[in-house]
């Protein structure tokens, strides 16, 4: 019986490693003012409507070309069970603005409260360009 459990608990761990299908990272929230940004400075047409927006860390931003790169990210882990079901489309509008960054997505408030518990927090994300 235990041979046939552990088979069964190792099948579900290489299906949950096989169904990923984005990249794995980190995100944190930020808060305003979140002007000027680097892909549209003062421009408040730069952002989404719903404000689900981010700034990119150096891996992300790809020099600049991930303005207006719009991305499906959902968390999968974090400290004290943070995560909301679901995942969200965000839009890059900026670069991480700390060096070193502190996360591969800094998400706009309204971004991170969508699919985490705790504003506060860092979580770990699957994101995957769309």
């Amino acid at each position: 019986m235990r041979f046939i459990l552990a088979v069964a608990v190792a099948g579900l761990v290489c299906f949950d490693i096989v169904s990923v299908s984005g990249d794995i990272g980190t995100a944190i929230a930020y808060d305003p003012p979140y002007l000027p940004t680097r892909c549209g400075g003062y421009d408040q047409e730069q952002f989404p409507e719903g404000g689900l927006f981010a700034a990119a860390s150096d891996g992300v931003w790809d020099n600049g070309a991930a303005c207006g790169r719009r991305y499906r990210l959902k968390c999968i882990s974090g400290q004290r069970k943070p995560c909301k079901n679901g995942s969200i489309v965000i839009q890059v509008v900026d670069v991480c603005r700390t060096n070193p960054c502190q996360a591969t997505l800094t998400l706009s408030n309204k971004a991170f409260d969508a699919i985490s518990r705790n504003p506060n927090a860092k979580i770990n994300v699957e994101y995957s360009q769309i």
